[in-house]
């Protein structure tokens, strides 16, 4: 009964010096530079460090990629996790949220913070914006605020790497609008990711005018201008084609990957008589690009195209379960 308390004292102790380390050398450096000189570029940096539960810690980062914002990134840790022992690195699980979620979604939806499977794997859940979609925002052609890709793929994965445990052996995984980041990723940067896998994922937005028309309505959410995401559709197709897994079929050939799906009427785990356009929408996106990859030639498909069911948190989690012995096994910890 005293392991847990004591486990936890350790790791406030440890976080605390690595935050007071972080801390004095940043005065250090302010107090040497000279006076009237331009502050020095600053990257992505921990600012806080909140223990939320057993195995579960949070890191509010301060991003340039997001303009200087502070976002949360919550780890599940895997046992003997030490941030302060750099001679061990751990083998890393990315797990992507959907659109109007945010990093607490799989641990306050799902039971992945007690799947025995992970307790050998880092677990990373990254916030990605209300309706972020996993991108560097257009922003008419100007780029800038937010830059959710770059956020990810290189301030946060270095941040991860040199300071709290990660290695550079990764698996990627996500529902809905983070099965399609999970898919972006693992295509446009090649070799990050050894492993990906979508659940009810956005497959081809550009699939047809109704499924543009539908994420052009999430891409407006909360005020936004829909077009600051990717642009027109028409004008700036080559931008949307950048982000459209089908698009970027060729680039997952060699990279294992798991589509799953429901038909987007009552499934086993819906209330009866159901229906779910959204799901409807994915599960046509998601047998084209399952198409799509069996004619490039992917080598490494797993396909759950599984029928009845809606866009549920019942069947996502389902689905991660599902996948975990092929992520797993990319890793190479399911020996």
């Amino acid at each position: 009964m005293t392991a847990v308390p004591i486990r936890r004292a350790r790791l406030l102790l440890i976080v605390g010096a690595l935050l007071f380390t972080l801390m004095s050398n940043a005065s250090v450096s302010a107090a040497a530079e000279p006076s009237g000189a331009a502050a020095p570029s600053r990257g992505a940096e921990v600012v806080a460090v909140t223990q939320v539960a057993d195995r579960q810690v949070d890191l509010s980062v301060r991003s340039p990629a997001l303009g200087g914002r502070t976002v949360n990134v919550r780890l599940l840790t895997p046992d003997g996790w030490d941030p302060g022992d750099r001679s061990r690195r751990w083998p890393t699980l990315w797990l992507l949220h959907g659109c109007c979620g945010d990093y607490t979604s799989w641990t306050g939806k799902t039971d992945v913070a007690q799947t025995e499977s992970l307790r050998d794997v880092l677990v990373v859940m990254p916030e990605a914006g209300w309706n972020g979609w996993y991108s560097d925002w257009w922003n008419y052609g100007q780029g800038s605020d937010p830059a959710w890709e770059t956020f990810h793929t290189k301030e946060l994965r270095r941040l991860l790497e040199q300071g709290w445990g990660a290695s550079g052996n990764r698996v990627v995984a996500g529902l809905s609008m983070g099965g399609q980041g999970a898919l972006m990723y693992a295509a446009r940067h090649p070799g990050m990711f050894k492993a990906a896998a979508s659940y009810s994922g956005s497959a081809h937005p550009l699939l047809d005018d109704e499924s543009v028309n539908r994420i052009m309505g999430y891409f407006a959410g909360q005020g936004d201008d829909p077009l600051r995401v990717w642009g027109d559709p028409v004008a700036q197709r080559d931008v949307w084609a950048d982000h459209d897994p089908f698009h970027l079929a060729k680039r997952l050939r060699s990279t294992p990957v798991y589509l799953s799906c429901g038909d987007g009427t009552a499934g086993p785990l819906d209330p009866p008589g159901s229906t779910n356009a959204l799901e409807a929408d994915f599960n046509r996106q998601n047998h084209a690009l399952a198409g799509e990859l069996e004619r490039v030639g992917a080598r490494h498909v797993v396909t759950h195209f599984y029928g009845p069911g809606t866009h549920r948190w019942a069947y996502w989690e389902r689905e991660l379960h599902a996948s975990l012995p092929m992520l797993l096994h990319a890793l190479g910890t399911d020996r």
